[in-house]
């Protein structure tokens, strides 16, 4: 295939997808910032979940900063961490209830086995407050959540 045929078939699948309701995502789209820049400086803060709290469960960092998150599962079962605002958290756990085991694969989130940990690079290029919650269902409801302040 040469170079106008492979965008031809890339543009053919993006008017389907956009005939079919389904949604591309771009990075326009994160609520709270956009993933970071791995060759940029950050600050590391290292965020334990565990049955139903996050620790720490406040964070506070300034706008353009760009965060390092250690995030770790010491709890006894499956938690995630999903950075974005409260009202895309709220719609992302209405998905959850239907599909439970829903696995992500965005740079704004990740769900960890217990005993397991991972790192999500994110910069803040928003002030307000945004939150991260796990959105196992039932897990939000019972308090898993916590707020970062952008300033």
């Amino acid at each position: 295939m040469n170079h106008l045929t492979t965008i031809s078939i890339a543009l053919i699948a993006l008017s389907a997808a956009s005939a079919f309701g389904h949604e591309q995502h771009s990075h326009e789209t994160y609520s709270a910032g956009e993933p970071g820049n791995a060759s940029k400086p950050s600050r590391t803060i290292e965020v334990t979940m565990s049955e139903m709290e996050f620790t720490p469960s406040r964070i506070q960092v300034k706008r353009g900063e760009q965060i390092r998150f250690v995030i770790r599962n010491a709890g006894t079962e499956d938690h995630e961490f999903l950075l974005a605002s409260t009202e895309d958290n709220l719609k992302h756990a209405e998905a959850m209830k239907k599909n439970p085991k829903m696995e992500h694969d965005d740079p704004n989130g990740v769900r960890l086995a217990p005993k397991k940990s991972a790192e999500i690079l994110w910069k803040f290029t928003k002030a307000g407050t945004f939150e991260y919650s796990c959105l196992i269902p039932n897990h939000r409801e019972y308090g898993m959540t916590g707020r970062i302040a952008v300033k």
